[in-house]
C-alpha cells in the first residue's frame, strides 16, 4: 500500500504489522500516478487529490483511506464505479476541532491576536482591546454532527445559549445536547456567534454568502473550522471592511495556502492555517482510525466508516457475515441457471429479516454480474454496475423461513435458495425443488424424468470421463415425476461427456455451473 501523506507513527505501525507499506510523501502528481499501479491501498490526508485520473491509474486499488473526516479531495463517484471502497476517520479529530473552534471564538471575543501584536510593538493600549464575555450570548451552530455536538457540550460549560440548524438531526437529539433547533434564517439573525460544521457539498458550497451575512447582527462573530468554500470569502471580506460584522475567525480556505484570499487583508479577523485537527492526540487517533478501516477492507471485513458502502453496526455485520458468501454464490448460480436476469427479487427470510439486507443484495448482484462483465464487482459498485447492464433487484423480507432459521432466495424466471448451517453455505432450493447440498466449484444440474437407471447412467458417463462426484442430491415433485439432480464435482465436465448426458432419453435439460 501507499501512504502518500504524513501519518502518525502509531498508524504506520499498525499497517506495517499486516502489510508492506510504501511511505511516498511529497510526490509530484506525475510520480504519484506512476506509483499507484500494483498497490491495493492508498492513504491520504487532505492535500493529495485522488481524482478520476488517479482512480484510473490505481487499477489494483481496493481501498482509499482518508486520515480525517472530509473526503472532498477524493472523487467518490469514480472510486465507486471502480469498486474501490473509500473510508475515513470521522471521530478522531472531533475534540480537536471543537476545541479549536472555542479557541477562535474566545480569541475573537477577547481580541487576543490584536492585543498580542500591539504589545509586541511596544504599546500599552488596554482600553483599545476591551472584549466581550460569552456567558449569556447566543451561539448558533450550523451542522450538528459529531463536531457540532462536541462544541455544544463545551459551550454549555461557558453558559452560552445554544441554537442549531441541521435538517438531519432530531429535536430530541439536539435537546439532549442543550441545543434548540431553529431555521437557518432565524439562527443567523439572532446569534451573537455563528459557527459552521458541515461538509463541503453541492448544497453547502456558498452556504453563507452576501445575503446570509446581511441577516447577521452587526456585532456577530463568524467562525469556520469546517471546509473552505462553505463561506464565500469575497462576501465575508466585504462585510468586514464595511463594518457590518463584529469579526470572523477562519481556519480553512478555498485555496490552501490562501495566498490570494481577500480575508488576508480584512480587519477584525483571526486566521489560522487549517489547524482544526492539529493536535498530537488527534493526529494519532485519525491515523489509527484510518489504518483500522483500511485493514478491515483488505481483510474482507466491513469497514465501520466506509463512505461508499453500506454502513453496518457491529451487530448487523456479525449477523450478515456468514450469509454474504452465500448471497454471492446464489448470484453466481442463478446467472448460469436462469434463462434471463429480469425481474429479480432477493427474499430474506427468518432471523435475517430483522437486519439491513442491502449488503446481501449487493453481494448477490456481485455474484450475478461476475458472469456477465469483466469489471471488478463488489459491495461498493454492484448496484451501479447492475444498472449499467439493465439489471434491477428488489428486496423482500419474511420473518418466517420454514424449516430454517434463516434463508435467502434469489428468484425471477426461476429460483435458487440457500441457508447457512454450522457455518457452511448450503443450497436448499432449486427451481421449486427442495435440495440440500453444499456449493462446490464445479456443479452439474439436470432436470430429468425420474426413471430407474437414469442416475446410474449419468454417473457412468461421468466416471468414464474421469469426473469424480463428491456430493449429490435429488429433488422431485412426486413418485416417478420430473426431478432435479444436483451434483458437486471434483473436476469440470468435458463437453463431450455433457453432450452424452443430454442425449439420455430421460434427461430434459442440463446445466454446468462453475462457482468461484
Amino acid at each position: 500500500m501507499i501512504v502518500a501523506e504524513s501519518l502518525a507513527p502509531e498508524g504506520l505501525e499498525l499497517l506495517r504489522a499486516h502489510h508492506e507499506v510504501d511511505v511516498l510523501t511529497g510526490l509530484s502528481r506525475r510520480e504519484l500516478l506512476a506509483a499507484l499501479p500494483g498497490h491495493e491501498a492508498l492513504l491520504v490526508r487532505s492535500a493529495v487529490q485522488v481524482d478520476a485520473e488517479a482512480v484510473a491509474a490505481g487499477s489494483d486499488l481496493i481501498v482509499i483511506g482518508r486520515a480525517g473526516v472530509g473526503i472532498d479531495n477524493i472523487d467518490l463517484v469514480a472510486a465507486t464505479r471502480a469498486g474501490i471502497t473509500v473510508v475515513n476517520a470521522p471521530t478522531g479529530n472531533t475534540i480537536a476541532a471543537a476545541e479549536h473552534t472555542l479557541a477562535l471564538l474566545l480569541a475573537l471575543a477577547r481580541r487576543v491576536p490584536s492585543a498580542d501584536a500591539s504589545l509586541r510593538r511596544g504599546e500599552w493600549r488596554r482600553s483599545a482591546f476591551t472584549g466581550s464575555e460569552l456567558r449569556g450570548r447566543t451561539l448558533g451552530i450550523i451542522g450538528l454532527g459529531k463536531i457540532g455536538m462536541a462544541l455544544a457540550d463545551r459551550a454549555r460549560g461557558l453558559e452560552m445559549v445554544l441554537v442549531g440548524h441541521d435538517p438531519y438531526v432530531t429535536e430530541e437529539l439536539a435537546t439532549h445536547h442543550g441545543v434548540r433547533l431553529v431555521a437557518l434564517d432565524e439562527l443567523l439573525r439572532n446569534a451573537h456567534a455563528v459557527t459552521v460544521h458541515v461538509p463541503l457539498t453541492r448544497s453547502t458550497r456558498g452556504l453563507i454568502g452576501a445575503a446570509q451575512l446581511a441577516m447577521m447582527r452587526p456585532d456577530a462573530m463568524l467562525i469556520n473550522v469546517a471546509r473552505g468554500g462553505v463561506i464565500e470569502e469575497d462576501a465575508l471580506a466585504a462585510a468586514l471592511h464595511a463594518g457590518r460584522l463584529g469579526g470572523a475567525a477562519v481556519d480553512v480556505f478555498v485555496n490552501e495556502p490562501p495566498v490570494d484570499s481577500p480575508l488576508l487583508g480584512a480587519p477584525d479577523t483571526v486566521l489560522t492555517p487549517h489547524l482544526g485537527a492539529s493536535t498530537t492526540e488527534a493526529q494519532t487517533r485519525v491515523a489509527v482510525e484510518a489504518a483500522e478501516q483500511v485493514l478491515d477492507v483488505l481483510a474482507g471485513r466491513p469497514a465501520r466508516y466506509a463512505v461508499n458502502a453500506p454502513l453496518l453496526t457491529p451487530e448487523t455485520a456479525g449477523a450478515l457475515a456468514p450469509y454474504l458468501p452465500l448471497a454471492r454464490t446464489l448470484g453466481q448460480f442463478y446467472a448460469q441457471f436462469a434463462p434471463d436476469l429480469e425481474g429479480l427479487t432477493l427474499e430474506v427470510a427468518g432471523e435475517l429479516a430483522a437486519y439491513d439486507a442491502s449488503p446481501l443484495a449487493a453481494a448477490a448482484l456481485g455474484g450475478l454480474l461476475e458472469t456477465v462483465t469483466e469489471e471488478r464487482v463488489n459491495l461498493v459498485n454492484a448496484s451501479h454496475v447492475a444498472k449499467a447492464h439493465g439489471i434491477s433487484m428488489v428486496e423482500r423480507k419474511d420473518p418466517e423461513a420454514g424449516r430454517y432459521a434463516s434463508m435467502l432466495t434469489l428468484s425471477g424466471s426461476t429460483a435458487v435458495g440457500g441457508t447457512v448451517s454450522a457455518g457452511e453455505s448450503r443450497l436448499v432450493r432449486l427451481d421449486g425443488y427442495w435440495v440440500d447440498i453444499p456449493p462446490a466449484p464445479q456443479m452439474l444440474v439436470t432436470r430429468h424424468q425420474d426413471r430407474p437407471g437414469t442416475m446410474g447412467s449419468i454417473g457412468r458417463i461421468l466416471g468414464e470421463a474421469d469426473v469424480n462426484i463428491s456430493a449429490m442430491h435429488l429433488g422431485r415433485a412426486g413418485l416417478r415425476a420430473d426431478a432435479i439432480m444436483i451434483l458437486a464435482l471434483d473436476e469440470s465436465v468435458p463437453l463431450e461427456a455433457a453432450a452424452r448426458i443430454r442425449e439420455q432419453a430421460a434427461v430434459l435439460d442440463l446445466w454446468l455451473v462453475r462457482l468461484e
